[in-house]
């Protein structure tokens, strides 16, 4: 919940500064929900983040009204600090890519092999059952899911990627979803700007495959969106590993704010080939991303309706 609702309160700030939101104008759960197509409780947390950080501030059953655009401009992502349950969690997550845990396991098993709480491994199995790579088993027990565990298993899902996100962004039903791109818009600047040093891996992995998400939800083919979302769930482990370089994941970022820039000036077929190329390489494109950073660094763009 907290790694939704804090890239919710990111969208919903940079949605106020996108859509020329004024003082006194109203934000309501139902109508953010809807936008941003979540649940109400993700939401709710989010709108009480911008409380406290004065951007809103809450009503009687009106919901929150806008009091501090400036506010809403200079909020970022809130930064979750490296605990012991984050570095717990990678460690787990770090055994089941490396084949050090059964495809089975009992609570007591991961107790003993951790050293954790009742409480704390109840918190991390949650989770990690919301994030779809375990399950439990009935009676007792946990089983995780398949996940990719090799590099040739991952370089796979990017060929399988290359295929469908380039060819989700020239569906004929395709149609923007401005407020919810210009929201990962101002999430990549943040990460460009220095967020990509202290940001967890668990909490970019989440920020980045969300980008791709809400680009390929625009298409509206529920075969695409369902199988990217599948291959997301799938890589996830592996690709914690892949973020340890920041240097690399900021340049991937520098991309994901070029290829917005596309997406959000309706130029499909350019967005296409770029999202390509950018899945095309596993490595870093070191000069074209200093290229790319270069054109960017003082745009204040504005894009046609």
């Amino acid at each position: 919940m907290t790694t939704l609702a804090n890239s919710l309160a990111s969208q919903i700030a940079a949605h106020i500064s996108a859509d020329g939101l004024k003082p006194g104008d109203r934000l309501t759960e139902r109508k953010l929900a809807e936008q941003f197509r979540v649940s109400r409780s993700p939401v709710r947390v989010a709108l009480k983040q911008l409380e406290e950080a004065g951007v809103l501030i809450s009503g009687d059953r009106s919901g929150y009204r806008l009091v501090d655009t400036a506010a809403a401009e200079e909020f970022t992502v809130p930064v979750e600090q490296i605990d012991e349950d984050e570095k717990i969690y990678l460690r787990i997550a770090d055994d089941r890519v490396s084949g050090r845990l059964p495809e089975r396991i009992t609570e007591n098993e991961l107790h003993r092999r951790y050293d954790l709480t009742k409480g704390r491994l109840t918190k991390l199995l949650r989770r990690m059952s919301q994030e779809g790579w375990i399950e439990r088993l009935p009676g007792h027990g946990w089983e995780f899911l398949p996940v990719l565990t090799s590099l040739e298993s991952y370089r796979d899902s990017y060929r399988f990627r290359q295929l469908i996100e380039p060819a989700a962004l020239l569906e004929p039903r395709f149609q923007l979803n401005r407020p919810v791109l210009e929201s990962r818009l101002a999430e990549q600047r943040w990460l460009v700007e220095g967020g990509i040093w202290t940001v967890p891996d668990a909490k970019l992995f989440e920020l980045n495959s969300g980008m791709h998400e809400s680009v390929i939800e625009c298409s509206q083919n529920i075969f695409f969106i369902d199988a990217l979302k599948r291959v997301d769930r799938l890589r996830r482990l592996i690709d914690y590993r892949q973020m340890l370089d920041r240097d690399v994941a900021r340049e991937r970022c520098i991309e994901h704010i070029e290829l917005l820039h596309l997406v959000l000036s309706s130029r499909n077929k350019d967005a296409s080939e770029f999202m390509r190329r950018h899945l095309e390489a596993l490595g870093p494109l070191k000069s074209r991303a200093r290229a790319i950073e270069a054109r960017i660094c003082d745009e204040m763009t504005s894009y046609p309706e």
